[in-house]
């Protein structure tokens, strides 16, 4: 069989929650050997919103996919010598804890580089350096600081957190981009490097084009918005697209909560439309003919289009707009989504036998690489792999481990 794409790499993965194991599981459907190093107590998810008990809970199984897992008292002396031994074997290190955590440990970067000059030390934190950066972060947190939520709403109501994970997911992805350079750079030098990655960050390089329309302001009102009136900042627009083409969710049959599709008005795309909602003099009529006729009011044009959408079901009006070519998507649920045949077709939505919860349904790599295709496997549990990596690999005498559990150590 030909190697996966990160075969041969070692990721020593102290993380937890999510935005860390979440850059990890990435690493390990690639192909690397993720070895997850948890407290006796193990990673606190695994005990977080349960659906059944005494299982490791989905938001631990979910994350947490194709690695293996280790126990280790870090605060002991012993602990600190094995963690000393596993990082001169990683090719990788990750860790997600607050500031300073992993200095206070001992490990500072120039310790480890001193015990492992090729490592790859990957830290994701909150924020970087500054002011805020001893603050607490979780996902929404980063999203208000980022950019998100002030620009994520409607212009009447208060800000917004999206659905989208990009606080802690979407940092996760960011580390792995820096972690692959990292890599890549070092079969350069033969040296490792450090690869700092912080929740705010990722944020604002996700909400880049709201700061390009924030340098926009200085010349005017936003006119692919459909806000009547601009301050000094960029307004929430609610579900415009506030780009060159404007969109909007429109509502369909029978009025539930995600019965709309979404629609996207491009100059070719009106004249069809126009046909499709029964208004076809509005094609040539020069109030409405040109993008720039319907710019100020985008408002009428999307509620023309929503009063003949909202007699069709979401799915027909999907059908009839694509027949036109014209860009549209249904607002897909998470009920929608888990049952969807083609996401399972293409291996994003995953069902995966586990030892003690029995089946799971996961979220499956978006990452599709022909010579390194991805079987999702089983999150570890907790300490499944202790003997096989303290003895198997560190070459630890069976006593010695027996002694290390009783002692607390593992």
């Amino acid at each position: 069989m030909t190697p996966k794409a990160l075969e041969g790499i070692r990721v020593l993965d102290m993380t937890h929650v999510q935005s860390g194991p979440s850059a990890t599981q990435l690493l390990a459907w690639l192909g690397a050997d993720v070895v997850k190093l948890e407290a006796p107590t193990g990673d606190i998810t695994r005990r977080q919103l349960r659906d059944l008990p005494d299982v490791d809970s989905l938001y631990f199984t979910m994350l947490n996919c194709n690695k293996r897992s280790i126990t280790l008292n870090t605060k002991t002396e012993r602990g600190k010598e094995i963690l000393t031994e596993l990082i001169r074997r990683s090719d990788v290190m990750v860790e997600n804890f607050g500031p300073g955590a992993i200095d206070r440990m001992g490990f500072t970067w120039d310790r480890i580089k001193e015990i492992n000059p090729r490592i790859v030390y990957a830290s994701i934190k909150g924020f970087g350096d500054g002011p805020y950066t001893n603050f607490k972060a979780y996902e929404v947190v980063a999203q208000a600081m980022g950019g998100s939520m002030s620009t994520t709403g409607f212009e009447d109501g208060p800000p917004l957190a999206t659905g989208a994970q990009i606080g802690d997911s979407g940092t996760g992805v960011h580390a792995v981009a820096g972690i692959l350079a990292a890599l890549f750079q070092r079969e350069r030098t033969g040296r490792g490097q450090r690869v700092n990655v912080a929740m705010q960050h990722a944020v604002l390089n996700l909400c880049r084009v709201k700061l390009r329309d924030q340098q926009r302001l200085a010349h005017g009102p936003l006119a692919e918005y459909p806000n009547e009136d601009f301050g000094d900042e960029v307004p929430r627009s609610g579900n415009a697209s506030g780009g060159g083409q404007p969109g909007w969710a429109v509502k369909c049959a029978p009025g539930g909560p995600n019965d709309y599709v979404y629609v996207i008005v491009q100059p070719v795309g009106w004249k069809p439309i126009s046909e499709l909602i029964g208004r076809p003099e509005l094609a040539d009529d020069p109030e409405w003919a040109t993008p720039e006729a319907r710019l100020p009011k985008l408002n009428k044009m999307f509620q023309l289009i929503e009063e003949w959408s909202s007699t069709l079901p979401k799915w027909e009006v999907l059908e009839r707009l694509n027949a036109h070519n014209i860009p549209c998507g249904p607002i897909l649920s998470t009920k929608e989504i888990i049952e969807d045949r083609s996401l399972v077709a293409n291996e994003m939505v995953v069902t995966v036998p586990h030892p003690e919860r029995g089946e799971f349904v996961t979220v499956g790599s978006p990452l599709k690489l022909s010579d390194s295709p991805v079987d999702v496997v089983a999150s570890p549990l907790l300490g499944e792999h202790n003997e096989e990596v303290y003895v198997g690999e560190l070459g630890l005498g069976d006593e010695e481990l027996r002694l290390l559990k009783s002692n607390g150590v593992i």
